[in-house]
């Protein structure tokens, strides 16, 4: 035991106490307010809010119950654009489909002696003619024959000829679109012919005249038409030969 006390004595000697300790607080002075003990904290000291008095008021709501009021001003562009497309006008007319000129189209034709209306008829309108090429190919399927790649070559190689021809023979010029329109829809009466084709046969006496009819009634329709279109005054005959030979060749593959 003496040795353990020697050893112990003799270890480390300090001023160290636990004495201290309580008092030195880890080495923080007891004037320092962060060093307090949870229990005694000043609540004295004032907290730094509001109280619900102080609050601002609210502004009270004047609007309507499901009606809210318009808090913003639309722009100048948004403004344009809202009036610029409710100006705007149908599909079917930027389309260039007008049932109104179709009509009065297809009554020009229908009527060989009625004047045409140029304005109208210079118009490239492909929707009337598109629907009377497939129903003059519909027609030759009742009969039997699938011509439609005929219909559309003869019609294509017509529509080129004509151009060339009327671009010769006219002043002002004409463009592909109105030709093929005008031929296109002066081929209408093809169609009742290739529709009594169903019913009976247009190889005997009465199907001849009937046929070359049919061939005068479409040339002198076409050639109405491109005379007031192209202001060709007195040359309607010239016009209408070669117009005459297109639906000749039509007529051959509705009779034969």
């Amino acid at each position: 035991m003496s040795g353990f006390d020697n050893f112990n004595t003799d270890f480390y000697q300090s001023s160290y106490s636990v004495d201290d300790q309580s008092q030195q607080g880890y080495g923080y002075s007891n004037n320092d307010p962060y060093n307090k003990q949870y229990n005694q904290y000043d609540y004295s000291q004032p907290m730094a809010y509001s109280t619900p008095g102080m609050m601002q008021p609210q502004q009270p709501y004047t609007g309507q119950i499901f009606q809210p009021t318009q808090t913003y001003t639309p722009s100048a562009s948004q403004s344009m654009y809202n009036s610029t497309f409710d100006d705007e006008p149908p599909l079917l007319e930027e389309l260039g489909i007008n049932f109104d000129h179709i009509w009065q189209k297809t009554l020009t034709v229908l009527h060989p002696l009625k004047a045409a209306d140029g304005s109208i008829m210079n118009e490239t309108d492909l929707a009337g003619p598109m629907v009377f090429c497939l129903a003059f190919g519909a027609t030759l399927l009742l009969s039997g024959k699938i011509q439609f790649g005929y219909v559309y070559g003869i019609s294509a190689i017509g529509c080129l000829a004509m151009y060339c021809l009327l671009n010769l023979m006219s002043m002002t010029g004409v463009s592909f679109g109105c030709v093929a329109s005008v031929l296109g829809y002066c081929l209408l009466p093809m169609i009742l012919l290739s529709s009594f084709g169903v019913l009976f046969s247009l190889q005997g006496m009465m199907g001849v005249i009937l046929t070359a009819a049919i061939i005068g009634w479409c040339s002198l329709s076409a050639s109405k038409i491109f005379i007031s279109a192209l202001a060709m005054d007195g040359q309607q005959l010239l016009v209408a030969y070669p117009c005459a030979l297109l639906y000749g060749v039509f007529a051959l593959i509705s009779v034969f």
